[in-house]
């Protein structure tokens, strides 16, 4: 079956094409006929070789991607069910996917299954912040990286839940999206002094989702008044933000890390993610796609921050 095979750690280049050996189903799972697969920045930083936790670099030669969706193969109580399912970190990124049964999420009707996958890891991420917030209306919540995957349901939520929300992207096409999302504010935090901007525009903001770390990460934690949440889930400038126990607990703010979960958790916040989008309350935004042969480029356009929204790879039958 074709598949991007990854042999070395490097830069975009070592994803290659390559047939393989097909796939097979073990005790209790089932292959799934891909239709689409979830490309993810961490997959970025893990085909370099950098990952967040070294516990996450595969044993090479490997085929990334953790996030598929597709139809269930046959010899299955689930043959041909659209589903989406998370698989153990590889195997993704191929026409066929072995996928433990207790995995499977059911497509809604109502939804695509290109929207299903884009839904899937964010989806869940998104929701998870946002009830670790504890989000209240009247409140000002400013979210980073808003035109990414997870950012652009963040705004929607936080939107929804009746927040003022400050949303911070790094091109006007980003800040754009986010507009037509729900944003109140947008504020480009590419320029100098947009802590500044902010401040005029919002005065204090009460939570703070940080997809991006680092510097940026830690201007922002500056502008949470005396009681604020902090909620870093991302490190897109490659680095978290260096907020440390004692700077949060000296501004008297809650810092609420990750958006982690038990498998059961993580698969209702999924299944949430996707009835809410099949109602209508919830708009994935896949902003490119690539086919399956141009995983390279795919990674290529995330890691030059040219991407918006969702990055998806197709696979042409």
């Amino acid at each position: 079956m074709r598949a991007v095979v990854i042999r070395e750690f490097g830069p975009p280049e070592v994803l290659e094409p390559a047939e393989v050996a097909e796939v097979r189903a073990g005790p209790d799972e089932v292959v799934i006929e891909v239709e689409f697969a979830n490309v993810t920045f961490v997959e970025t930083q893990v085909r370099a070789g950098r990952p967040p936790h070294p516990s996450m670099l595969p044993t090479l030669p490997a085929i990334l991607g953790n996030g598929v969706g597709g139809t269930v193969g046959e010899a299955s109580p689930w043959a041909g069910r659209r589903v989406v399912a998370s698989l153990t970190g590889t195997g993704g990124y191929a026409e066929r996917a072995a996928s433990a049964v207790g995995r499977l999420i059911g497509i809604p009707d109502e939804l695509t299954t290109r929207d299903a996958v884009a839904l899937l890891a964010d989806g869940r991420t998104a929701l998870a912040l946002a009830g670790r917030a504890d989000l209240r209306a009247g409140e000002t919540v400013l979210v980073e990286a808003a035109g990414g995957g997870v950012g652009t349901l963040l705004v929607q939520i936080a939107r929804r839940a009746g927040t003022r929300v400050i949303a911070l992207a790094g091109q006007p096409r980003k800040l754009a999206l986010a507009r037509d999302l729900g944003a109140d504010v947008t504020v480009d935090y590419s320029h100098d002094g947009w802590e500044r901007q902010v401040r005029d525009l919002a005065g204090e903001v009460d939570v703070v989702f940080d997809g991006v770390g680092g510097d940026i990460g830690l201007a922002a934690f500056g502008l949470l008044r005396g009681g604020g949440r902090f909620c870093p889930f991302g490190m897109a400038s490659g680095s978290f933000a260096p907020v440390t126990p004692e700077l949060a607990q000296d501004r008297e703010v809650t810092v609420q890390a990750g958006a982690g979960g038990s498998p059961e958790e993580l698969a209702e916040l999924a299944r949430t993610a996707l009835a809410e989008a099949a109602a209508g309350r919830l708009r994935p935004v896949v902003g490119q796609e690539f086919e399956l042969a141009e995983a390279a480029r795919a990674h290529a356009a995330i890691e030059a921050r040219e991407t918006v929204g969702k990055t998806l790879l197709t696979v042409p039958r």
